[in-house]
């Protein structure tokens, strides 16, 4: 057995990773250029944002909100539901369990080198870190 079948059977060699957000599909809660830290293997749960294969390019990563369990799989679906170029389960249907690969832990967004932050700036920016799980999507959704 190869190294990379082994991988294949236990999930990634360490079940932390990064990740990087392309794209308008997670606005507000993820920008595009925010990184990721990633729970692989972590029990998906409704209202948490994941990190997913694309049901019809497995060699492509997405990030989405974990709506709830149909038929099939997971429901998932991008925060910006306004985004021209959203692909989720509208698009594809629910997503198998299996190509659910991990949860979001933290969001981080990196502070531009010579810029000058007060403290308040960079409370804020620390405070923006965790993704919050289903408190913030029905914040949203109540404010429509």
């Amino acid at each position: 057995m190869t190294a990379e079948d082994r991988r294949a059977v236990r999930g990634p060699l360490l079940p932390f990773g990064a990740a990087e957000v392309t794209g308008p599909s997670m606005l507000p809660t993820l920008r595009h250029g925010d990184r990721l830290l990633v729970r692989y293997g972590a029990v998906p749960k409704p209202g948490t944002v994941a990190v997913l294969r694309h049901p019809f390019q497995q060699d492509l990563l997405i990030v989405k909100r974990l709506v709830g369990r149909r038929d099939g799989g997971w429901w998932v679906l991008g925060d910006n539901r306004e985004a021209a170029e959203a692909v989720d389960s509208r698009v594809f249907g629910a997503v198998p369990e299996a190509m659910v690969l991990g949860r979001v832990i933290v969001r981080y967004r990196g502070i531009r080198a010579g810029r000058q932050r007060s403290l308040g700036a960079v409370v804020a920016w620390l405070a923006s870190a965790p993704v919050r799980p289903v408190l913030a999507l029905s914040w949203r959704l109540r404010a429509r």
